[in-house]
């Protein structure tokens, strides 16, 4: 019985053995792994410091944008008050010569008569200044004649 027990104390050194060794190749293998993650994970980190730097610049571009996009807003709507502005100025001088041409043209309506009788009367003066015109000339022509007359 003796060599039962000491038998199984053997057996299971040997095997307490075996399972030390696997264990170690295991350990071994896996530090491996470790070792390969670790290389992995600092490039990572290298490539996260270059995306995180360009990340940056790209935000400080972006809000730079963002105020002279802002800025301009505010001029653009500056143009367009003016323009709004200009807009109705110009309704209202339309409606204005709108009024004074009706006005004007109720006047014109009204004097219609009155222009008349000033164009008949203007006509009138015409012919008598024509006609006046006219006799003086003839007066003028028969005092030349006269005088040439005695001076013969």
């Amino acid at each position: 019985m003796q060599i039962i027990l000491y038998l199984s104390v053997a057996l299971i050194a040997v095997a307490f053995l075996v399972l030390v060794i696997y264990l170690s190749v295991t350990l071994k293998s896996l530090r491996g792994t470790l070792n390969s993650v670790t290389d992995t994970l600092k490039g990572l980190e290298k490539q996260l410091e270059g995306v995180t730097s360009e990340t940056t610049l790209l935000l400080r571009k972006t809000n730079a944008l963002a105020d002279d996009l802002q800025q301009k807003t505010k001029s653009l709507n500056s143009v367009v008050e003016a323009v709004k502005d200009v807009g109705v100025t110009v309704h209202k001088f339309n409606g204005t010569l709108q009024t004074i041409t009706h006005s004007m043209d109720q006047q014109i309506e009204n004097s219609k008569e009155k222009i008349s009788q000033i164009v008949q009367w203007s006509n009138v003066l015409i012919e008598l200044k024509d006609k006046w015109q006219t006799r003086k000339q003839a007066k003028q022509q028969r005092f030349t004649e006269k005088e040439k007359a005695r001076a013969h």
